[in-house]
């Protein structure tokens, strides 16, 4: 696929887990030679940096190890709340982008639709340089198989796979309510190629 012009300096990446955001971003990311910052790496380094007392939110799932025992409906709710609690380290990172007008690709599970809804970041205003796409796998059975794919060690992750089909549906609701685009998984031949026309299509997204 050959070489995009963009119209963004921000581009975020969302959707929940198993539906192959990590997959998508790095051809997305070489077609418009623009890195990638992780998500789950600014959450270690948050982690790293904090203790539980001062960050229990981030800390969570290490300080309560049963949680993955909780009602899907519970998860999905302390998810929300760990994304929500991650937000001000999100919005620093994409003002220090749109200050220094460094392009970038932000990928992860804890971006929010209301997050990249927002008109500036850390004082420096948006101006349409944020756009964001948030990839939709609602199915149960095929989050199963792309888990089982990932991580054949794990065994068969379930109840993980209803939990991300839950938020998933959520983040979906959200997206459409502000008016941000969500790209469904499938067909996965066709993914890449769905959402960098979406993207070179000015003003969407």
């Amino acid at each position: 696929m050959s070489t995009g012009e963009r119209d963004w300096r921000v581009l975020l990446l969302g959707g929940a887990s198993g539906t192959g955001k990590s997959r998508l971003s790095y051809p997305l990311a070489r077609r418009y030679q623009v890195p990638i910052v992780e998500v789950d790496d600014l959450v270690l380094a948050v982690q790293r940096m904090t203790t539980p007392a001062q960050q229990p939110l981030l800390h969570y799932w290490d300080t309560h190890p049963d949680a993955a025992g909780l009602p899907v409906s519970r998860i999905v709710e302390l998810q929300t709340a760990v994304a929500q609690a991650l937000q001000p380290a999100l919005e620093a990172v994409i003002g220090n982008h749109l200050e220094t007008d460094t392009p970038v690709v932000i990928e992860g599970d804890y971006l929010l639709p209301a997050l990249a809804a927002q008109d500036s970041f850390a004082g420096q205003a948006a101006d349409g340089r944020v756009r964001a796409v948030f990839l939709h796998e609602p199915d149960v059975e095929r989050l199963v198989a792309n888990y089982r794919q990932r991580e054949p060690d794990e065994g068969e992750q379930r109840s993980r796979a209803q939990v991300s089909a839950r938020y998933g549906d959520w983040l979906a609701e959200r997206a459409a309510e502000h008016g941000i685009p969500v790209l469904t998984a499938r067909p996965w031949a066709t993914t890449l190629s769905r959402l960098c026309a979406l993207l070179d299509a000015p003003g969407t997204g």
